[in-house]
């Protein structure tokens, strides 16, 4: 198997019983080198793109747009008309030059740097499996799940005591837009959503039964983050945040574990026309790190799916997203991004993150998540910043920082795997579903809320955590992130950390 070629900056794989002098510092995102990844396009090889095309909202593309789209290169795959998105293939390397000058473009840009082949996959991140022996010597106490006791995460929202009074609706649909689900997990099963399941990866929906599901040889992520949020209880395994509610699975990744702006822009439009109450987004949008506004191709990205997750929102559907996992302040003047454009030649660029965006977790309306580790405190890794951060909850760390109480062994994350197994992750990709199935809780106790009044009870309702400070996560004395703000909005933990048991009794 060859090394991975990148992935999801929101996941980070931590080793366990790290000693102290070898510990990680901050680990970066798992990336490709230049030279691994994917070949810029070029005027020489007439590689074949993929374009958005974005136009005024509602109205479809017009004969003018159309015969532009053909007369530049381009074929329509798909047009989103309710946000006037277009998604187009074209070999020609001046396409979306051309075509930003038609009457009736708003924007447009290539959605990746390498062609639309690709080469094969390999997975992403790393996860610690729990063994037969492990998943058997497991002890609950009564009421609870086998596996329970291992997930710290629950308590330090109050999980298991929201679960006391209620397990939430299954009315409510969290629908998980990331690689995949295998909705034949025994813990996922008895609450996967078939219907408002999809496979987005080409940019239009594929429906086919199980296309949601990954292969063998595409990343668990999704299906742990699905059993993080909607594991059910019912004597097996793990138990999800909201173990009552339906989970979805709205596969946007491609083989080689890319989340390309078509495939994101369609998983945002399923569910918002499928009546998904909240969606999840563990990833950031490739091939950009963050997307500069003043340049054209990436400007465009940014419009396509601001419109696409703006469009759920209207319709009723919360979007949680992780922060990432550099520990970068998002707030700062600048920050150095070495790994864009991720599928070809990446190298530093300085970056002003007032003007350049992860997307979606810091489009507007979107509830951007920090992460915690088993002491409650920020993550090491999680990135951070005033203004950036709405909420936190448990993401994992390395115990060599923040070790779990007993009987939890490991200071990561717990989630289901394919093929009927679970395992540990940890990354603000864990972060963020705990928020989703909090926001999942609110919805099943207010059912006649909108999503903005789901996200101010979600705000209102969370834990307010000063900012820890010194922050000095590693304790050799350096300072390792500065954290801005009151006990009730600061830059670490945003309105502080999510609590589920309020979420199901206000």
């Amino acid at each position: 198997m060859t090394a991975p070629r990148k992935r999801s900056r929101r996941l980070v794989a931590l080793p366990l019983g790290m000693a102290m002098a070898t510990a990680f510092a901050f680990l970066p995102s798992i990336t490709a080198s230049a030279a691994e990844a994917a070949p810029k396009a070029s005027a020489a090889d007439a590689a074949t793109l993929s374009y958005v095309v974005n136009i005024p909202t509602g109205q479809g593309p017009s004969a003018t747009v159309k015969k532009a789209i053909a007369d530049a290169g381009g074929t329509i795959t798909i047009a989103y008309d309710q946000i006037g998105v277009i998604v187009v293939h074209s070999s020609n390397p001046d396409f979306a030059r051309t075509i930003r000058k038609v009457p009736g473009v708003q924007s447009a840009g290539a959605t990746r740097t390498a062609p639309l082949a690709t080469q094969s996959t390999t997975d992403i991140g790393v996860t610690k499996e729990l063994t037969a022996e492990e998943v058997a010597n497991a002890q609950a106490a009564d009421g609870q799940d086998p596996l329970e006791s291992l997930q710290w995460d629950l308590p330090a929202i109050k999980a298991d005591k929201a679960h006391e009074k209620t397990l939430g609706s299954h009315d409510v649909t969290v629908a998980v837009i990331d690689t995949g689900v295998d909705d034949t997990h025994p813990d996922l099963a008895p609450n996967f959503n078939r219907d408002a399941s999809v496979n987005c990866v080409s940019g239009k929906p594929n429906t086919a039964d199980g296309a949601w599901r990954p292969s063998a040889t595409e990343s668990n992520h999704g299906t742990h983050v699905a059993g993080e949020i909607a594991a059910a209880k019912n004597g097996i395994g793990m138990t999800g945040v909201a173990p009552g509610v339906q989970v979805a699975g709205i596969k946007v990744s491609n083989p080689d574990g890319y989340f390309y702006t078509e495939a994101v822009v369609c998983g945002f439009v399923w569910a918002a026309e499928h009546h998904v109450d909240v969606t999840n987004n563990s990833y950031y949008t490739d091939p950009w790190n963050f997307n500069c506004l003043d340049d054209a191709d990436q400007k465009a990205l940014v419009d396509a799916i601001t419109r696409a997750s703006q469009y759920a929102e209207h319709k009723g559907t919360v979007n949680v997203a992780a922060a990432g996992n550099e520990n970068y302040d998002l707030d700062a003047d600048s920050i150095t991004d070495p790994v864009s454009p991720n599928d070809g030649a990446s190298g530093d660029r300085v970056i002003d993150p007032h003007k350049c965006f992860d997307i979606p977790t810091q489009l507007p309306g979107v509830v951007t998540v920090a992460a915690t580790g088993a002491k409650g405190i920020k993550s090491s890794f999680s990135n951070y910043g005033l203004n950036v951060i709405d909420v936190a909850a448990p993401g994992g760390d390395s115990t060599a920082y923040q070790p779990p109480a007993a009987p939890a062994t490991s200071g990561l994350i717990l989630g289901t795997l394919p093929g009927g197994k679970w395992g540990y992750k940890a990354g603000t990709s864990m972060a963020s579903p705990h928020v989703a199935g909090v926001a999942a809780l609110i919805k099943s106790t207010h059912p006649n809320a909108t999503a903005g009044q789901v996200k101010a009870l979600l705000y209102s309702q969370a834990d307010a955590t000063p900012c820890t400070d010194p922050y000095d996560i590693n304790s050799d004395g350096k300072i390792d992130a500065v954290c801005l703000g009151s006990k009730n909005h600061n830059g670490f933990y945003g309105a502080g950390i999510v609590n589920a048991l309020n979420a199901v009794t206000k």
